[in-house]
């Protein structure tokens, strides 16, 4: 899956004895969401700093541009809120007025900012958007040429604040104010400390979804005074993390309920590396942890329906379908046309995390000798955009590389190539594997976070069993990586009868986000429940 960054990511610390939570402890299976027999409509209040089709840098938008309206499809009553970026009035939704201002206290001064008003595209759910054009109106929405604002601190503490405000001006009366990354980490604690008796929030919990724990929002610790909030609260167990504010740490830690966007990552980020330093917070908070894998929208992904393909298909005519959109490929990339020659595709940031040190290796060593087209679009880190193109100078009837984010050339690699390749040092939920089983392109995965909990091993005994949909590897090295795609390749050549059995299976798999919206109705359920039992003595 994509990321919403604010500073590069976290690396892994040496946590220090200063029993940070539970020190020593084992990670644990994050808890297990199991139905609640309330099945009444709840009233959710979602605020993220981005949702499409309003302003977007990685999944968290696709996430809460899709999520809400499929809550609201189940019964539910959905709010939306982010901010009001350039991007917003560049998007060509209908945005409106409202006569509700907001005046927003940030540390000694008082910051005025106002709602407005949209819907989400084919939904009811309504949208507010908080305007502070000081704050958002920026060319981009964290970070502009190479580096983070300075005041992304400020930025985000003014719209959790302008959140719960809203809420009360709205009388919006939440049950659950469901937040996202840490640019939203505060509104848990503004719950707990501030706004937990006032008037509207008398029923309302927080849930924490956490799309990638590597971003946390750490800032020095000076701007603790712009939160607001008690000095009190700066310390090891709540907001302060090596003498920084983390404002991810904060949610966890105040969130009634917590997860993240898949089964695997809830489990491999209570334990180093992927904890990124908040492993003993996590699994201190275990027992309201869970995973939820990210759905897909098949209203923009269908091979079906996409307007964008050379041929449409579907489970029961991709054979055709997909020859047709493989040779238009290969046609538009400068590609060789054959269709016995395996096309293998990635779409995505070129970057260490999806595992473009581990493909950059095996194709500057093998590249030359093995019959593999491949075709890579997108951008990221400088070292890897000049890898692959210089590979692309030195094969081009094999290696094609467009440096760009084109959704329609999108479409079409998950279309036309035979393979998607997806060998990610880590990997929260992932959905360019999920794209690629409806499209009937076969994913070549490593083991790790929502890659684990999709993708099924093509071993003779799930081929025999039906389950296996993709190639899967563990150990994170070029020589593996190059083991699988060869295994992969093989199969395509020479077992035209298990490959098909592949293809259909993946075909045929729900990985829609209406299953996802059932499991956050039956974590939201679960997070009131727990919230209304009585305190023990």
């Amino acid at each position: 899956m994509g990321l919403s960054p604010s500073a590069e990511p976290l690396t892994q610390k040496s946590v220090q004895a200063r029993g940070e939570a539970a020190s020593n402890l084992d990670a644990r299976p994050a808890s297990v969401i199991v139905p609640h027999p309330r099945n009444a409509p709840v009233n959710i209040l979602m605020a993220s700093s981005e949702a499409t089709p309003f302003a977007k840098t990685g999944g968290l938008a696709d996430v809460c541009g899709a999520l809400p309206g499929e809550l609201a499809r189940l019964g539910h009553h959905v709010t939306l809120m982010i901010p009001a970026y350039r991007h917003v009035y560049q998007s060509g939704q209908p945005i409106e007025a409202t006569d509700i201002n907001l005046d927003i206290p940030i540390g000694a001064k008082v910051v005025t900012g106002h709602l407005l008003r949209s819907r989400l595209p084919d939904s009811d759910v309504p949208v507010y958007l908080v305007q502070q054009d000081d704050y958002f109106d920026r060319p981009e929405l964290y970070r502009e040429a190479g580096a983070d604002y300075k005041d992304n601190c400020e930025r985000f503490v003014f719209f959790c604040r302008s959140v719960m405000e809203s809420v009360r001006l709205l009388q919006l009366r939440p049950d659950v104010l469901h937040a996202h990354d840490w640019q939203c980490g505060l509104i848990p604690a503004y719950l707990e400390i501030e706004y937990g008796i006032a008037p509207g929030f008398e029923n309302a919990v927080s849930v924490l979804t956490i799309h990638n724990l590597a971003y946390q929002g750490q800032f020095w610790h000076w701007d603790m005074l712009l939160t607001g909030l008690d000095w009190k609260y700066f310390n090891w167990r709540q907001m302060e993390y090596y003498g920084d504010l983390n404002l991810l740490k904060t949610g966890i830690v105040f969130a009634d309920a917590i997860n993240t966007v898949s089964p695997r990552y809830a489990e491999e980020i209570q334990r180093a590396p992927l904890g990124c330093g908040m492993e003993n917070v996590l699994t201190h908070r275990r027992d309201v942890l869970s995973g939820i894998l990210n759905g897909v929208d098949y209203r923009h992904w269908n091979p079906a329906t996409d307007p964008h393909l050379a041929m449409r298909f579907g489970p029961d005519d991709w054979p055709a379908g997909k020859a047709a959109c493989k040779a238009a490929l290969q046609r538009d990339l400068g590609l060789a046309v054959s269709r016995d020659t395996p096309l293998i595709g990635f779409v995505g940031r070129l970057a260490e995390q999806k595992g473009c040190d581990l493909i950059a290796r095996m194709l500057e060593q093998r590249a030359a000798v093995a019959e593999m087209q491949w075709v890579f679009l997108g951008r990221g880190e400088l070292e890897y955009q000049e890898r692959f193109s210089q590979l692309a100078q030195q094969h081009p009837d094999r290696i094609a590389v467009r440096l760009d984010f084109d959704d329609r050339l999108a479409h079409q690699i998950e279309a036309g190539a035979d393979m998607f390749l997806m060998p990610s040092r880590y990997e929260p939920c992932g959905l360019n594997q999920m794209y690629s089983l409806k499209y009937g392109t076969v994913p070549i995965v490593r083991e790790t976070g929502g890659l684990a909990d999709t993708i099924v091993d093509a071993t003779a005994e799930n081929i025999a069993a039906g389950t296996a949909n993709g190639f899967t590897f563990l150990e994170y090295d070029a020589a593996t990586l190059e083991r699988t795609v060869t295994r992969a390749c093989d199969t395509f050549r020479q077992r035209p009868e298990a490959w098909q059995q592949l293809v259909s299976a993946g075909m045929q798999q729900d990985w829609s986000w209406s299953r996802s919206a059932r499991r956050y109705a039956e974590l939201f359920a679960q997070a009131a429940a727990r919230a209304k039992q009585p305190v023990s003595a």
